[in-house]
């Protein structure tokens, strides 16, 4: 998982310029499918295209798909399902024309993410829901995820990308500092004698993830904060596949892909869901969507691609252009034939994920929560960078986005800090 400090990706608005400037690319065809088994009920799914959001005198659309495994019950995963999208939409200002409104994603789905968490721990029902949830705006995909389903995505050229991030305790060894820094315990199960068995659990509550929507039992250290990618596809498109766990408890995601090679979406996501239960039978709710997303001209599924020699590499880290040669002028334009990340940022941190530079400015109306968008009167907002260890930040309390009450106790809960009579202190 990299970070913003280590490279630079391309800037959004040089990709969708470029479309502009250089003969418009249409819109891509949205095609998609689900397959599932079901042993406990807890697996949802959303899934809705042609979404419309006005933009000046016309409209433009995207298209929304989620996947929501549920644990210790089915509540979180259907509040969820029923409320995330609407949370993170409210947070966009309605203005925003095409490539701002892109941008703004990001940090929407942060503030959504959050929101849709401590609504739901209000209500006091003590199950949790991984989240994936991917977003296609003509050509950009940006997916958000906690806990252990996957996004995954194969390109038109036959590269395979990973586009969420793994929250299992078990596997991800800066969850694994993040929840111990905040007080909470990672360990196996202890049958007695010193014997421990199964996978890395939170302790107290024993949940194998670090991150999810719900779980008020566990503690505030298991976060709702989502991983966040957004890359832009080549006009020749490619599939994603999103799966719960139950699918990548078995298959690669390489082998994933192999098995529905030419298939429509639908017998893939099917096909898949097969491929994942067929060695060991149905253990748990196992749920696919498969999503193509193609040139208008050929709403077909991908053509099978030529086998490589050697083996497949798959792909953590995306082709980027500097800046200049980006929007060089003079040039004869051509589209080029890679998959491009334009975001990726994973921090659990509020301050660092609702920051007021990242990644545009205006997203956040001044006196508004910048999570659950309740009005702040003057002098009552807690800037996110109130007791923020940067220095630099926490110097200047009157520094924005602001957090109501409610959500600074959420957010100091969330870092391993009591709610305090002070969290007043850096009110703007």
């Amino acid at each position: 998982m990299s970070s913003r400090g280590e490279h630079q990706s391309v800037p959004l608005s040089v990709l969708l310029q470029r479309e502009v400037a250089h003969e418009k690319i249409e819109n891509p065809e949205i095609l998609h499918g689900q397959g599932s088994q079901s042993k406990k009920g807890e697996d949802f799914t959303f899934l809705k295209t042609g979404c419309q959001r006005v933009q000046g005198e016309g409209f433009t659309t995207y298209s929304v798909f989620g996947l929501f495994d549920g644990h210790n019950g089915s509540a979180a995963a259907i509040y969820s399902k029923e409320n995330l999208l609407n949370n993170i939409l409210s947070v966009i200002p309605t203005e925003l024309n095409r490539d701002e409104w892109v941008a703004a994603l990001p940090r929407a789905l942060v503030a959504g993410f959050v929101k849709t968490d401590k609504d739901f721990q209000e209500k006091a029902h003590t199950s949790g829901t991984t989240v994936t949830l991917a977003i296609i705006e003509g050509w950009v995909v940006t997916v958000a995820s906690v806990g252990d389903s996957r996004c995954i995505l194969e390109s038109a050229e036959g590269e395979i990308y990973y586009l969420s991030a793994d929250h299992r305790l078990e596997c991800n060894v800066e969850e694994r500092e993040r929840i111990t820094a905040s007080g909470g315990e990672v360990g196996r199960l202890n049958t007695g004698g010193g014997t421990e068995i199964g996978p890395l659990r939170c302790w107290p509550g024993g949940l194998c993830l670090s991150r999810s929507i719900g779980d008020m039992d566990v503690g505030e250290f298991i976060v709702p904060v989502p991983y966040v990618k957004q890359v832009k596809l080549s006009s020749a498109g490619g599939r994603l596949i999103v799966a719960s766990d139950g699918v990548w408890d078995a298959l690669s995601a390489e082998a994933a892909f192999e098995c529905c090679r030419g298939m429509q979406p639908d017998a893939a996501a099917s096909q898949i869901v097969r491929e994942a239960v067929q060695p060991k039978g149905l253990r748990d709710d196992t749920t696919c969507i498969v999503i193509d997303i193609l040139p208008a001209e050929k709403a077909n599924p991908p053509p099978p691609q030529p086998k490589k020699t050697g083996k497949r590499v798959l792909k953590a880290i995306f082709r980027k252009k500097n800046n200049e040669s980006s929007s060089r002028n003079g040039k004869e334009y051509c589209e080029p034939n890679v998959v491009e990340e334009i975001f990726e940022e994973g921090s659990a941190s509020l301050a660092e994920r609702l920051d007021a530079g990242y990644p545009i400015c205006n997203a956040f109306k001044l006196f508004m929560c910048a999570v659950c968008q309740v009005e702040i009167k003057p002098g009552e907002g807690i800037s996110v960078h109130a007791e923020s260890v940067d220095s630099r930040k926490s110097s200047r309390p009157w520094d924005g986005p602001f957090l109501c009450t409610s959500c600074q106790q959420k957010r100091r809960a969330m870092e391993g800090k009591k709610p305090s009579a002070d969290a007043r202190d850096g009110s703007n």
